[in-house]
């Protein structure tokens, strides 16, 4: 007796708890397309009745616990931990049996840091919780969240090393430039009135790449036009107030307003923005924090 009723306990906090997460989606208005304009008002009075630590609860919830609808191939969206576990210890018992090489310490731990991450990051992508960005893949951005926590990790043991063994690390990296004492950085704020298209041209490095594809995700993160050229017009005038402190900021101002502004940031928000339109994601409206309303 007592077994069935323990049983039926279960069951009861069982569909309570299921009740509540589908309802969720609903009391906070997710803003999706199927929502109609009387299910989102009744949606919002039902929230307004509900107290802070409630309100508290359920965003969290629609938050790290995001749930992905209207599935399209559902082979996606379906576990393969068996499978993936398996392929992963294939992969790990023939990189130290089959390819095992007597080299030096460095090769080995370069070897062995690069197994951990790949560790890392598989693990990452099963079990981290969906945050909040499900598109196009929840698993892209629980490897991005890996990546995350990796770097933080990468950090944190970095600040117990010293400068040399730093470089040496670094070095795996780049064994050319970055095993260097003293790096060499290109000179940017030199001859500014000299302004020709080949000397323009000759500015498009990797950091032009970086700012385009930089901008290109900020634009798809914030999906706000003015915002973005905010966002970047206010960084250049950060880099011109601490181009004292550090030499790469200096630049010239042709290089700054039509390589940095108009080119490169201009064309990935640009980029971004038309990224938005074709696979038909959710716009964002921003509104002032003095409009909203369960911000005290």
């Amino acid at each position: 007796m007592s077994n069935l009723t323990n049983v039926e306990d279960s069951d009861r906090i069982y569909t309570e708890t299921n009740n509540e997460t589908d309802n969720a989606e609903t009391d906070l208005d997710s803003g999706d397309e199927w929502s109609s304009p009387e299910t989102n008002k009744s949606s919002r009075k039902k929230f307004k009745h509900r107290n802070p630590t409630e309100i508290e609860r359920l965003h969290f919830r629609l938050i790290n616990e995001r749930v992905v609808n209207d599935i399209t191939l559902e082979a996606l969206y379906k576990p393969h931990t068996l499978t993936v576990l398996g392929l992963l210890c294939a992969y790990l018992i023939y990189d130290v049996v089959f390819t095992k090489q007597l080299g030096s310490t460095d090769i080995n731990v370069f070897r062995g840091l690069k197994a951990l991450f790949i560790l890392f990051l598989i693990i990452s992508a099963m079990i981290f919780p969906n945050g909040p960005f499900i598109r196009p893949h929840p698993i892209i951005w629980r490897i991005v969240f890996g990546l995350s926590v990796l770097y933080a990790l990468l950090l944190q043991f970095t600040l117990y090393q010293s400068y040399d063994d730093v470089k040496a690390v670094l070095s795996w990296i780049d064994p050319v430039g970055l095993s260097l004492r003293n790096l060499t950085e290109k000179e940017y704020a030199v001859n500014c009135t000299d302004v020709t298209i080949s000397r323009i041209w000759g500015h498009m490095d990797i950091f032009a790449v970086g700012h385009f594809l930089g901008w290109a995700m900020k634009a798809l993160m914030i999906r706000h036009t003015i915002i973005c050229w905010y966002i970047s017009i206010s960084w250049e005038l950060t880099e011109l107030a601490f181009a004292h402190l550090l030499p790469n900021f200096q630049e010239c101002w042709w290089d700054a307003i039509l390589l940095d502004i108009l080119i490169c940031n201009g064309f990935g928000i640009l980029f971004g923005n038309w990224v938005c339109r074709f696979l038909e994601m959710r716009q964002y409206h921003w509104e002032s924090i003095k409009f909203v309303f369960y911000i005290n």
